[in-house]
């Protein structure tokens, strides 16, 4: 079962929780000994160790899920560009160019739907029997016969822009679903407990002390689902929205 990344910036909240708990249980159970002295820096010295490279692979895991996040969201602006674009040249193409108008708009409604999958609305207005998500426009363009030099043109921009809109849109349906190795971060959430149970076995448990780790867990965790949504655009709370290339083109009158 796939999960989403709020249940599983959940079960990291709780995984952590639980080594808190564990963690002031451990002051109780263990020796004096054990906890104090050269050994109570050992731990630090461990702690601090595994805390440094979480925050490193906290870090750089953010700055790439947000700089491929940011790349992603211009590509769909490059796509809402390019279909404006194609629009306006093939208005300008004249009579001919109107069927096409019309094929260009049933593929946005197709692109939109091939790419935002959990987009209801998209999915219920794109074509059942049609090609998913194919710019079919850019074959009828490629059998079109123009009539003048202008004409002649404005064919050969609108095949190199429907050429970029379809090379733009496979590489967005190239990208997989989910960027974030599971085990990679399953190990970043075994590293948090680990600190998390450290930090709750230096002190006796009071209430100002467990509100304190309670707020750090969630921290931590809300620190995981935010770059797990970066690392899916097309979905989740933080999807790409879609409205702009959606509503791009104005229905033909």
């Amino acid at each position: 079962m796939q999960l989403s990344a709020v249940d599983i910036a959940l079960v990291a909240f709780g995984l952590i929780l639980a080594s808190v708990a564990i963690g002031l249980m451990m002051r109780y159970w263990l020796p004096e000994e054990h906890i104090s002295g050269d050994s109570k820096e050992v731990i630090r010295l461990a702690t601090a160790l595994i805390g440094t490279m979480a925050a490193v692979v906290l870090a750089l895991l953010f700055a790439s899920t947000r700089t491929s996040f940011e790349a992603t969201n211009s590509s769909v602006g490059r796509m809402t560009t390019s279909v404006i674009e194609l629009d306006h040249m093939l208005q300008e193409y004249g009579p001919e160019g109107r069927p096409l108008r019309a094929a260009l708009r049933r593929d946005v409604v197709a692109i939109v739907a091939s790419i935002w999958q959990d987009d209801v609305p998209a999915q219920r207005q794109a074509r059942p029997d049609g090609p998913p998500g194919q710019v079919t426009v850019l074959t009828m363009l490629r059998q079109m016969t123009p009539a003048n030099p202008l004409q002649g043109a404005l064919q050969a921009r609108a095949l190199s822009v429907s050429g970029d809109l379809e090379q733009t849109r496979l590489t967005l349906l190239a990208q997989p679903t989910d960027s974030l190795s599971k085990p990679f971060v399953t190990v970043l959430v075994l590293w948090l407990c680990f600190i998390f149970l450290s930090f709750s076995m230096s002190a006796k448990a009071n209430t100002t002390l467990v509100i304190i780790l309670v707020i750090c867990a969630f921290s931590a965790s809300s620190a995981i689902y935010l770059i797990l949504e970066l690392g899916q655009p097309f979905d989740g709370l933080m999807q790409i929205p879609n409205a702009a290339l959606r509503n791009a083109l104005a229905p033909l009158a």
